[in-house]
Parts: structure tokens; sequence; C-alpha cells
């Protein structure tokens, strides 16, 4: 119901953002069409986007222009989806087949450059090159943090800082430029600037950290994905690097091992040793932490049912994680 009550806040809103997409989806090629459509209306939270109307809203704005910065948001975000599966040579996003399993690699990646394309058009159409710069850096980074990631993808030597500033990058990139993009929009004070660019920050960190526990923790139907998918593609997420750094000699070397050759063949033992070693707690408690840290930044925000629902959306970041363990019923 809370997560319900967030997206309520700005239903219309949120209706007409959808439509724009559907709208801005036309090409004349029919197969670009329908890989955006297919992979836009697949099920996803739209997040982003609601942020961009939250933290616009929550500064006072009435007019129409942030319903074309979510779109645009949105686009980014899908193109970045797109590569990714590619890049990670997935089959499954959401509870349904990616777009590179249903047409192959380069159908994908050439949609995706075509979302990136059209969210520039439109980005352009709004006319603010504060907006501009936010953003086009924002894609400078995610690629950057994509770059990253799949250098860190095989090894076990990843600190925990290093894999913060991926998922910085990577993930919690976007949600930056949304809310700091909706505050400029709305014509933000120098801190209120500063402040809902901050709340992006760490909200999307907090998504992040508790996808990371999920990811051994969760319900491939409830996730649309599996349990130890991260750990199947070599990837040392927050969970097995603190397991690393704390386990025994022998239980480090397997999981060592298990992020050098990639797969599954150890997942069994590696499930038990992340969550006897309380890398999952550690994992929730630093989600908190940033959760927390986005909550705080809304505090010279004015009162509103805007600002109410912002931070609302940082309980809702934690509360999935907050998972009955495996020896429970």
């Amino acid at each position: 119901m809370t997560a319900q009550r967030i997206y309520d806040t700005v239903a219309d809103d949120f209706s007409r953002v959808n439509d724009l997409i559907i709208k801005r989806l036309s090409s004349d090629v029919p197969l670009v069409e329908k890989i955006a459509q297919y992979i836009i209306e697949s099920g996803g939270k739209r997040l982003r986007p609601l942020l961009v109307l939250l933290s616009s809203r929550a500064l006072g704005y009435d007019r129409d222009d942030h319903l074309k910065l979510a779109a645009v948001i949105e686009f980014l975000h899908t193109a970045t989806l797109l590569h990714d599966d590619v890049v990670d040579t997935s089959n499954m996003r959401r509870g349904r087949s990616t777009a590179n399993a249903r047409w192959g690699n380069a159908p994908s990646v050439l949609v995706g450059d075509f979302l990136y394309a059209r969210a520039f058009e439109m980005m352009v159409e709004l006319q603010n090159l504060k907006i501009m710069d936010v953003l086009s850096h924002a894609t400078a980074v995610i690629a950057e943090g994509e770059v990253l990631q799949l250098m860190n993808v095989k090894n076990p030597d990843v600190s925990e800082d290093k894999y913060m500033e991926v998922i910085h990058n990577k993930t919690a990139m976007l949600f930056e430029a949304a809310s700091h993009t909706g505050a400029l929009l709305a014509g933000a004070s120098d801190d209120q600037e500063r402040a809902l660019s901050a709340y992006g920050k760490h909200l999307g960190l907090a998504f992040q950290l508790v996808d990371d526990v999920l990811d051994y923790r969760g319900e491939a139907e409830a996730m649309g994905k599996n349990v130890g998918d991260d750990l199947a593609e070599g990837k040392p997420t927050l969970p097995l690097i603190y397991a690393m750094a704390n386990g025994s000699d022998e239980e480090k070397h397997l999981i060592r091992q298990a992020v050098r050759k990639g797969g599954l063949d150890d997942l069994p033992s590696i499930l038990d040793i992340v969550n006897r070693s309380g890398a999952l707690e550690y994992t929730m408690e630093r989600a908190k932490a940033e959760a927390q840290a986005a909550q705080d930044c809304l505090k010279d925000i004015p009162e509103s049912d805007h600002r109410n629902a912002l931070t609302l959306l940082t309980e809702v970041a934690v509360a999935s994680g907050q998972l009955v363990t495996p020896e429970q019923p």
C-alpha cells in the first residue's frame, strides 16, 4: 500500500508520461518500434521518471515539461538495459525474455542507440542547458560504470570501495540525475538542487544494495531473475565481497574460485557461506544507511504530499529486503 500511495501522489502525471513514452517510441522501422515497446512495457516500476515528477512537484512546479523530462529519463534507462543485457548475455529480465534473447544482440544494441537518440532529441526540446549538462554527464558516467563493472567481472579482488564506485556510476547516477533535473526544472535554489541531487544518489545506492541482497535471498518469480544470477556472471557484489573478507581461509578460497569461473556449480555452498557470514545483514545495513541519508536530504524541502512521497520512497527502497531468513518458514 505504501508504494501505491507514492504513485497516487502523481497519478495523473504518471499516466500522461506513459502516454508520451508510447507516442515518442514511434518509428518508421517496425522492428525498432516493436523492440522498444517490448522493453518499455515489460513491467518496470518507472522509478526514475517517478523521481522527476516528485522532485519537480515538491518544489512547486506547475507546468508540463516535467512530463517530457520524465520520458527522457525512462528512455535513457531503457537504452542502458538493452545494452546491459547484451553485455551480460542475459536472457531474463522482469520475469520475461530479454530483447536480445528474442531478437538477437545486434537489433538490441541498435534499438538502444535509437532510444538514446530519441532521448537527446527530447532533451533539446526542453531548451534548458543545465538539464542537458546534467544528463549528458550522467550518460557518460553510466557508460563508465558499465565498463568498470565489465573490468571487475570474474575478479575476486574488487574492494568494497571500488564496488560502491561501480554501483554509483552504473545505477545510482541516473537516480541522481532524475531528481537533480527535476529540481532544476522547478527553479530550485542552490541548496535545494544539491539536496535533491544527493537524495537521488543515496536512494539509487539503497535500491542497488537491496537488489544485491535479493540475489542471494529472493525468489525468481518475484524478482524476475534467478537467485545467484550475479554469481553466475562472475560479479563480485557486496555480499560476496563481505563474505570473502570475513570468512575462513577455506571459505575465501571457495568464493574466489567461484567468482573467477562464474557459473552456479558452487551455488549451494556459496549461499550457505553468505548466509552464515552475516554478509546479507551487513549489506542491508548499508542499504538502510543510504536510505536514511536520502531521507535526511529532504529536511529543507517544503512540506507537501510530494515531499512525503519522496520520504516514503526511501522506506520502500529497503522494505523489499526485509525477508525471512532461509531457516524460517
